[in-house]
């Protein structure tokens, strides 16, 4: 029995008074997916990935959402949000906090969402991410139970951050969850929205989520994915955005945890004034093994991206980065930016990085790079000349490296928990800034 059906025979396990379309929608999931199988190393896409951790490991689905509150607190952030929490993909009414919605703003479970508004939300689930992008896409459609659903009316500033919540404990047998994310943002709406992903110690599971996001006209979105799985779970992600004139997308992508994460994140830039910004951070350590794929298609002229992703490794870790633009035929006076720079703190770690451009329109300002190298050995020295430990000199510059991605991020919980992560517990007299002049200042020496 091939890995790709022994998953599918999950499907046995379900529920069997779903909707008729639902059903329908599972088994074209199912089909397509056993058609295609797990992507091995000879898919193009797949080539420095491999997933057989996931296709060999023997997952249940989970059937209760127990976990306490002081589980809970270390595993969540203290943020002053719209929370929505799911353990091992499902919903906790208990842990979550919906109240006080501003109106014109719906944060729901999707099981929920879909008994109340079936119609607008069936038909929005799978238009950006349906079966065919990915082998894993194909499994999320077949499997998903359960999810988020966030609509933005028009107009609508909602001042908090919608918070959402994947925790995975550490169970007696490993679990698997599929939960699909759906963000619907109106014209002229802004919004933050911050997936969160984190794992208990010696937790063990797979989470395999797909997250849509279409934005109206003139609609803004900042949008994080702080992943903190712990160091034996397995993580797959498809973000797939959409936006229309004049909307402005902002994706922080930071991993800090997992055992094997591949993220793949594609936006569609689909009329003039749509503007995408990607800022992504990957650290790793010990055998982790992290795999970054970016796509932005300029379908329209008079559109702008930025791509800044920056990975810090450690140990034996590995990191992948893929980035590609297209700019689309016809689409002129756009602009396209990517960078990618990798910091390696050990001589055994390793990164495969490839950003790529396709331009098929002539007026256009487009660019991209990709460095890799290691800590500066005399800005180590001039820092332990200022009473810096050598262990805390090396955190601090490594987190300079990191600086041009945080200080774009707008959350100082987030902030704070990526520090952490990178440095340790930080000096009172810290100050990134002046860590990065320092480091600028000897390299330009």
């Amino acid at each position: 029995m091939s890995a790709a059906h022994a998953f599918l025979q999950r499907l046995g396990e379900r529920a069997d008074d779903e909707p008729t379309w639902v059903a329908a929608r599972r088994q074209a999931g199912a089909a397509r997916f056993e058609a295609l199988g797990f992507p091995t190393k000879r898919d193009e896409a797949w080539k420095y990935t491999d997933v057989r951790r996931i296709a060999e490991g023997e997952f249940t689905l989970a059937d209760d959402a127990e976990l306490d509150e002081a589980r809970f607190a270390a595993l969540g952030m203290p943020l002053d949000a719209h929370r929505l929490v799911f353990v091992d993909g499902v919903f906790s009414a208990a842990l979550s906090d919906l109240t006080d919605l501003p109106e014109g703003v719906s944060v729901e479970p999707l099981t929920t969402a879909m008994r109340t508004n079936h119609e607008a939300i069936g038909g929005a689930i799978g238009r950006l991410a349906g079966v065919d992008f990915s082998p894993f896409t194909a499994l999320n459609v077949a499997l998903s139970e359960e999810g988020a659903v966030v609509r933005i009316g028009q107009g609508v500033v909602v001042e908090k951050p919608i918070y959402v919540v994947f925790a995975s404990r550490a169970n007696e047998s490993a679990r698997m969850s599929h939960p699909r994310v759906l963000v619907m943002a109106g014209a002229r709406s802004q919004s933050t929205v911050v997936e969160h992903y984190a794992g208990e110690a010696g937790a063990a599971n797979f989470t395999n989520v797909v997250s849509e996001v279409m934005l109206e006209r003139g609609a803004i979105v900042d949008h994080y994915k702080l992943q903190e799985a712990s160091s034996e779970d397995l993580h797959v992600a498809s973000i797939h955005v959409e936006q229309g004139r004049d909307s402005r997308f902002t994706s922080f992508n930071l991993n800090l945890g997992g055992a094997l994460v591949r993220t793949d994140l594609v936006t569609d830039l689909n009329a003039q004034g749509a503007e995408t910004n990607y800022n992504g951070l990957f650290f790793v350590q010990g055998r982790q093994h992290v795999d970054n794929h970016t796509l932005v298609n300029h379908n329209a002229p008079n559109t702008f991206s930025n791509e800044n992703y920056k990975g810090i490794l450690n140990d034996r870790a590995r990191g992948v980065f893929n980035g590609k633009v297209i700019v689309k035929r016809d689409s002129q006076q756009i602009e396209a930016y990517q960078n990618n720079a990798n910091l390696l703190l050990s001589d055994r770690a390793e990164i495969d990085t490839k950003p790529e451009l396709e331009i098929y329109a002539d007026d256009v300002k487009c660019s991209h790079g990709a460095t890799t190298g290691q800590l500066d050995e005399e800005a180590v020295f001039a820092l332990r000349t200022r009473g810096i430990d050598e262990q805390m000199a090396r955190g601090l510059l490594t987190l300079a490296f990191a600086g041009e991605v945080m200080d774009q991020v707008r959350l100082p919980v987030i902030t704070e928990r990526v520090e952490r992560a990178v440095a340790g517990k930080l000096p009172e007299r810290f100050n990134l800034a002046d860590l990065v002049e320092v480091s600028d200042a000897l390299e330009e020496a």
